[in-house]
C-alpha cells in the first residue's frame, strides 16, 4: 500500500487503499474499495483525464443516459494556447441526473477532470455542474456549458 514503486499500479489508488485500510483499522470508519470511482489521467500530449463510466459501459448497463460533448476547437483556453486537439464529454443518467462519467482529452484535462470527480463523490446531480460558474479563461469553465447541452445517448 502507498507508493507503487514502479510496479505498474496506480499510485493514487495504492495510496487510497492505504487510507481505506487505516480508516477501517484505526478510525472505525467502514470505507470500502468498492466505493471508489474509477479515475485516471494519461500524461500524453494532450493529456487525458477520465472518471466514472465510459460511453460503452453506460450503453452496456442499459441505463437511459444523456451525453454532452465539445471539441477543444470550441474551448477558448485551448484555442488561446494553440492546443485544439481533443474533446470534453460528460455522461449523466437521464432519469436521476446522476453524473455517470466524464473524459477531458486536451490541455489541462488531467486537472479539469477533478471538477466532475468531486461532484460525483458528493453525489451531486448534473444540474449542480450546469449551474456552476467557473473562472475564465480555463478549460474547466466549459464543463457547465456542456452540462447544459446534454442530449440523449443513442
Amino acid at each position: 500500500m502507498g507508493d507503487c514503486n514502479g510496479k505498474g499500479a496506480f499510485t493514487h489508488t495504492s495510496y487510497n487503499d492505504f487510507e481505506i485500510v487505516a480508516a477501517n483499522l484505526l478510525d472505525n470508519d467502514p470505507r470500502k474499495v468498492s466505493d471508489r470511482i474509477e479515475a485516471y489521467a494519461l500524461y500524453i500530449d494532450p493529456p487525458l483525464g477520465r472518471c466514472g463510466m465510459t460511453e460503452a459501459a453506460v450503453r452496456k448497463s442499459g441505463r437511459r443516459a444523456l451525453v454532452g460533448q465539445r471539441p477543444m476547437t470550441r474551448v477558448g483556453r485551448a484555442v488561446e494556447k494553440g492546443e485544439t486537439q481533443g474533446f470534453m464529454k460528460i455522461l449523466a443518467d437521464a432519469d436521476s441526473g446522476e453524473i455517470l462519467g466524464c473524459a477531458v482529452l486536451g490541455p489541462g484535462g488531467d486537472e479539469a477532470i477533478h471538477c466532475v470527480l468531486d461532484l460525483m463523490y458528493a453525489k451531486a446531480p448534473i444540474s449542480t455542474l450546469a449551474r456552476a460558474m467557473h473562472i475564465h479563461p480555463n478549460v474547466s469553465e466549459l464543463l457547465p456549458t456542456i452540462a447544459q447541452e446534454l442530449k440523449p445517448l443513442v
